[in-house]
């Protein structure tokens, strides 16, 4: 029971991960956004991209602590896959923050850097294609995760109820055990009693012979006076 319950705390922390990774990666898809649109605006829209950029990345860093101490608080086995994970989105906000930073010091480009940043965004929208593959891996990996809890469940149940019937085979046992010795109580009271039914019918018999001697004689008797009375 207890084990039980420990791995049920262990799947709920493990969600409030997944739930931190999820929002973080909408977040880093969304500043990789605003840090290509930024790179290509000017004046007062360029300072605003800017100013939802550092936004963002505040954001960003909020969730990157969260999870580094939900994933320290896990099992080892648990923590060394979550922590691995957690450094690639801690290189991930680090490129963010850097790009940010560049922007924010260019605020107004030079001629060479404008004729470099179709080269960056190249680069940039290939980390942001990158980036939505490793979301689709997490995405898979959840569902994996779910199938295997599924999976778990369905053995646990199943093994609950193969123990509900080896209780009921076993109690049939008892009761048949019980029923057996009951019979064989039954066979051992039949016996006697068929012991003394054999005993009253040999005395019967024996008693019906002397009765049968004791009457034939009487009737001997009988005669033998007669015939002396009538000679």
């Amino acid at each position: 029971m207890i084990e039980n319950n420990c791995g049920r705390e262990q799947d709920d922390m493990s969600q409030v991960f997944e739930s931190y990774e999820r929002q973080y990666c909408e977040i880093s898809a969304n500043l990789t956004r605003n840090c290509t649109a930024a790179g290509v605006l000017d004046g007062e829209q360029k300072k605003q991209r800017i100013s939802e950029i550092k936004a963002g990345i505040d954001d960003a860093d909020t969730l990157i602590r969260k999870m580094d101490l939900e994933a320290r608080s896990l099992q080892p086995s648990a923590k060394a896959t979550l922590l691995s994970k957690l450094r690639e989105y801690k290189n991930d906000l680090n490129n963010l923050k850097n790009e940010a930073k560049r922007i924010t010091t260019n605020t107004y480009p030079s001629a060479r850097d404008e004729l470099l940043e179709s080269g960056r965004l190249d680069v940039k929208l290939e980390s942001a294609d990158q980036r939505g593959r490793l979301l689709m891996s997490t995405e898979r990996l959840n569902q994996s995760t779910d199938r295997i809890k599924e999976s778990r469940r369905t053995m646990l149940e199943t093994e609950e109820l193969g123990v509900s019937i080896l209780q009921d085979l076993h109690q049939q046992r008892q009761a048949l055990l019980h029923a057996h010795d009951t019979l064989q109580g039954v066979d051992d009271t039949i016996t006697r009693s068929k012991k003394i039914l054999t005993s009253i019918s040999r005395r019967m018999n024996r008693n019906k012979w002397v009765i049968g001697g004791m009457i034939s004689a009487l009737v001997v008797a009988i005669i033998l006076i007669l015939f002396f009375k009538l000679t």
